[in-house]
């Protein structure tokens, strides 16, 4: 795999290539999703649930994210690598430029952040100062307690259109990518065909320009609930890189999402 950077994934969306994935937190399962062929990692704030078996995100720090992200990067050297800032690590400019820097440093190549309208500064801060950022619109999950939990968002004409909005709103501010979360299948195509950024979709149906999913999910190592949206892959193939190889597959030839895996 060549090294892939925000000009690969504009590329893609060009072309209409559909990329595939996942989260990553150590070198370990970097390098083995590497060869896999998945083009993107995710460091995310996942990890206060899946590692550390807090009930939500809240409690990660970037400090935390850091780590894993330098232990990410050591694994993977041509994969671009993406680290989530988290919770209140963001809440005014100059406390996001700080967070940022600390995670492109530990070897992100784009940060993530979770909201609309009132990062838009932010975002443009960001980008001048030559961060490239991820943004991240639907189900926030570092704001499930304002949501009342894990809910689908989007699903009434009103909401759907402010979501619209707000991914156009991020794009004019300089974000690179967006991930839509817990969707319906018809928004997430619907801003799709409206950006020219690329989408990465997690319960947002098969139009994005991109999947991706917790690795503890498609593994089929998650205790507990079971998001409609994931997929075990290890059952289909029996070994962790061929389980990561058939996600890749999948997605590129639009079998994953299928309609279980949707919300309308």
């Amino acid at each position: 795999m060549k090294a892939v950077t925000t000009a690969t994934l504009k590329k893609w969306k060009q072309e209409g290539v559909k990329f595939a994935s996942l989260t990553a937190y150590d070198a370990s399962f970097a390098a083995t999703f590497e060869r896999a062929g998945i083009p993107v990692m995710l460091v995310g704030d996942s990890l206060g649930m899946v590692l550390q078996g807090n009930r939500d995100t809240l409690p990660v720090t970037v400090e935390q994210i850091a780590y894993h992200t330098r232990c990410v990067r050591a694994g993977a050297d041509k994969a671009l690598i993406i680290a989530d800032m988290p919770f209140m690590s963001y809440a005014t400019k100059e406390q996001a430029f700080e967070s940022a820097a600390a995670l492109m440093q530990a070897g992100a190549q784009m940060v993530k952040l979770e909201g609309g309208d009132w990062l838009l500064d932010t975002v443009k801060g960001l980008t001048e100062r030559g961060i490239p950022v991820c943004a991240h619109l639907g189900l926030t999950p570092q704001s499930v307690h304002q949501f009342g939990g894990f809910k689908v968002q989007g699903r009434d004409s009103a909401q759907a259109q402010a979501i619209l909005e707000q991914a156009q709103a991020l794009e004019a501010a300089g974000a690179s990518l967006l991930v839509l979360e817990c969707v319906p299948s018809q928004l997430a195509r619907h801003i799709t065909e409206h950006l020219s950024i690329p989408t990465i979709g997690i319960g947002a149906g098969p139009d994005t320009d991109a999947q991706i999913l917790v690795m503890h999910d498609v593994l089929g190592i998650t205790s507990g609930y079971i998001p409609k949206f994931s997929k075990n892959y290890i059952e289909l193939t029996g070994g962790i890189e061929s389980a990561a190889a058939k996600f890749v597959e999948e997605v590129q030839e639009g079998q994953f999402p299928g309609p279980e895996h949707q919300f309308n």
